[in-house]
């Protein structure tokens, strides 16, 4: 039986190091071919685990499943039978199976373009099963700071500063899990504080989502005075616990390394215990972009703020509702009076 997560997405234990032990051999010098490929064509460290995460899966249904055939030995059979499995039997999402069927597909590509002379007869045809219709099955989940506010309060009120602290800087930064991990203590020095001391920016480039193991280099803004307050608490648990590093959040075992992002993982999923309702990652770049959308920011500010590259994600990402919007300038009788404000109005 399966696990879940805050947003239904189920986990099965279906790769061990034990059953890896007894996969074919020729399926793990496939693997490690490619993944050596991979990093020679500069992939990103997460795109190489994700994709060997996924081949492992793959190495295990046919071990168990399969009679441990080698890959390029599957039938078009087999594959469907391998869908199969992975829809009714492990009760995956359409999305989370056509996730695991394009690392496939980048293996046959593999095979076919650069192990042209060693299988010289092989095919892809991956691509020939149907993939199920990718509806949507996790609800989602709207969060306003407001609503998030009793979270950071009970983190506090059991000092969990690390916790509250984190959160805060998702909450206010808008960042992704991983970018999370990669903030630096020095990044929120005084000098550092623009626009009145409304925004924190870093001093250098961070690695964010992008193609490539360097990923897309963006300077990243805080919101400065709401994120302050877990900022200090945290700084000041640091000092009682003798943390010294350069990372805002270091690996609890190695503090010249930062934490990774597991932690993260696991602290998200026990917030939706306490939200009563599923929390995730990407809930609270929405709400940070809604927040900034309600101070009554341009949707061009908001833009810079969140480091894209168009304006049409400001909409992507904006959780107000057409009565919110409508209430936003029209009530008592006629149009409102409103006034666009900039960061320093925050």
């Amino acid at each position: 039986m399966g696990k879940t997560n805050g947003r239904s997405t189920v986990y099965n234990d279906i790769t061990s190091d034990e059953k890896l032990k007894q996969v074919n051999e020729d399926n793990i010098e496939l693997e490690n071919d490619f993944i050596e490929y991979l990093t020679a064509t500069d992939k990103s460290k997460n795109t190489i685990k994700q994709y060997t995460n996924n081949l492992h899966i793959i190495w295990c249904w046919s071990l168990d499943f399969n009679k441990n055939k080698a890959f390029v030995d599957f039938t078009k059979r087999e594959i469907t039978k391998f869908q199969n499995h992975a829809l009714n039997v492990w009760g995956w999402s359409p999305s989370r199976l056509r996730t695991v069927k394009a690392t496939a597909r980048s293996l046959e590509n593999y095979i076919e373009n650069m192990l042209d002379d060693e299988f010289p007869d092989y095919r892809a045809i991956w691509n020939k099963i149907e993939n199920p219709v990718n509806e949507p099955v996790r609800e989602k989940s709207v969060f306003t700071i407001a609503d998030l506010q009793p979270l950071l309060d009970y983190l506090v009120e059991k000092k969990q500063f690390k916790r509250a602290c984190i959160l805060a800087l998702a909450m206010y930064s808008g960042r992704r899990k991983a970018e999370l991990c990669r903030f630096k203590v020095s990044y929120f020095d005084e000098e550092n504080l623009i626009c009145g001391g409304t925004l924190y920016q870093t001093p250098e480039k961070m690695v964010t989502k992008g193609r490539g193991s360097k990923g897309k280099l963006l300077t990243v803004y805080t919101l400065a005075k709401p994120f302050q307050p877990y900022l200090n608490m945290w700084m000041i648990e640091r000092r009682r616990l003798g943390i010294e590093s350069e990372w805002l959040f270091p690996d609890k075992d190695n503090y010249e390394e930062c934490m990774d992002i597991s932690i993260i993982d696991n602290m998200y999923d026990s917030f939706s215990k306490f939200l009563k309702k599923p929390f995730y990652a990407h809930a609270l770049r929405h709400s940070f972009t809604t927040y900034l959308l309600e101070q009554n920011l341009p949707e061009s500010v908001v833009q810079k703020v969140l480091g894209w590259s168009t304006i049409d994600l400001v909409s992507v990402y904006d959780d107000r509702s057409d009565d919110n919007l409508l209430e936003q300038y029209f009530g008592d009788g006629g149009i409102k009076q409103t006034e666009k404000k900039s960061l320093n109005d925050l």
